[in-house]
């Protein structure tokens, strides 16, 4: 079957090839958070996004390959649930944004910023720092070998709207002007992006919505 990125807690992953990068998505816990497994292709080397919550799903998607990495997109609660007990039961390194990465509820390996590359076996995640959400909210770029960008953007930018600021003025002028001049400013319409919760959309399909949604202001 052809990848939709509609999945739903309980259900079955769905599995969109990108090249050399095989992903894997799948929805878990109570607010239906995405998760997503990344698969090196060539390597066989593998890395989580968001340990958002239950283990065993994860560590059932991960099976006997291993996994390098864990990479958490942001310091609420609800993505990181799992991140223990994934990470003691594969030795996975955690990677997080600087600015969010003592929230967390285990030792962060490497903090990264904006500019860091992310290795996922011969693949390559480039970290996008996206300040509004939270104050070290991180997205990923992967380049496909067809030119094809598939960016994973946490909780700051979804289909129809960008991250909730929870009524901060001043957070949500940060966050829309970074998705604009990061994401929207960079990468081309035929972008794929992957949110933290819900469906997945293109750059092109949101674009028009820019001015609406700074307009409105959330």
């Amino acid at each position: 079957m052809a990848y939709t990125g509609e999945v739903e807690v309980g259900g079955p992953a769905d599995v969109q090839e990108a090249g050399d990068l095989q992903i894997t998505k799948v929805a878990v816990g109570g607010m239906s958070n995405n998760a997503y497994l990344l698969k090196c292709n060539l390597t066989g080397e593998q890395a989580l996004i968001d340990a958002a919550d239950e283990a065993d799903t994860l560590l059932a998607l991960v099976g006997d390959g291993g996994l390098a990495r864990v990479i958490t997109t942001h310091q609420h609660f609800d993505h990181w649930q799992a991140l223990e007990a994934v990470v003691d039961a594969t030795g996975a390194e955690t990677v997080a944004g600087e600015e969010d990465a003592d929230a967390l509820p285990v030792p962060v390996d490497v903090r990264v910023q904006t500019g860091a590359r992310v290795r996922v076996g011969s693949c390559e995640l480039e970290v996008i720092g996206i300040v509004g959400h939270t104050p070290g909210s991180i997205a990923l770029a992967y380049d496909d070998p067809d030119g094809i960008v598939h960016l994973f953007t946490g909780d700051s930018l979804f289909p129809g709207g960008v991250g909730n600021t929870f009524g901060d003025a001043d957070a949500f002028v940060s966050l829309i002007n970074d998705v604009e001049s990061e994401i929207f400013g960079r990468f081309p319409d035929d972008t794929h992006f992957y949110p933290g919760h819900g469906n997945d959309s293109t750059l092109g399909v949101e674009r028009p919505q820019l001015a609406e949604w700074r307009e409105r202001g959330w």
